[in-house]
């Protein structure tokens, strides 16, 4: 996987290092914001692969913030919250479903858990990188199924060139 670039946008400052020392030591290329506008102008000029913000934000609620990315990005750079404020299922609930989040953490997260859910987050993104058969292929295949010829895959040529087995 290549350096990945992840924005972490949290108000408190001893949060945001502390989160961006996590994330670098996976070998992540961190951009810090400490309010939501800051966040927002970063997101538009670095274009992160995810974005990791504290829901309780100056300048631009996390809420709002989280909504905006993900529908300018239609959902292509996950958005992670982590807050010590809005906690419950209530909350949860909302930031994963009408807000887009894709992830949902109250502090203190357990930082393998947190991190396992961004490398999760970011090898999902990769999968759509995978190189698909073209469609010719597929009809192809599918006719041989219909006349009960094998397909490649079951002779044991795998017709499949993405990055899993």
């Amino acid at each position: 996987m290549a350096e990945k670039k992840i924005l972490i946008v949290d108000y408190d400052a001893e949060s945001l290092e502390k989160l961006s020392k996590l994330l670098k030591s996976h070998k992540f290329h961190v951009i810090k914001a400490s309010d939501g506008q800051t966040a927002y102008d970063k997101y538009r000029a670095e274009k992160p692969d995810l974005v990791v913000l504290e829901a309780m934000l100056p300048k631009m609620h996390g809420f709002d913030l989280t909504k905006r990315i993900t529908q300018e990005s239609e959902g292509r750079v996950p958005v992670v919250m982590i807050t010590g404020l809005y906690k419950g299922p209530q909350f949860r609930r909302e930031a994963l479903g009408p807000l887009g989040a894709a992830e949902f953490f109250e502090k203190p997260a357990d930082p393998e858990v947190f991190v396992g859910a961004i490398k999760r987050l970011l090898h999902d993104q990769d999968d759509f990188d995978e190189v698909l058969p073209d469609s010719n292929t597929v009809i192809e295949a599918l006719s041989r199924r219909g006349r009960g010829q094998p397909s490649p895959r079951a002779e044991g040529k795998s017709a499949h060139k993405g990055k899993r087995p």
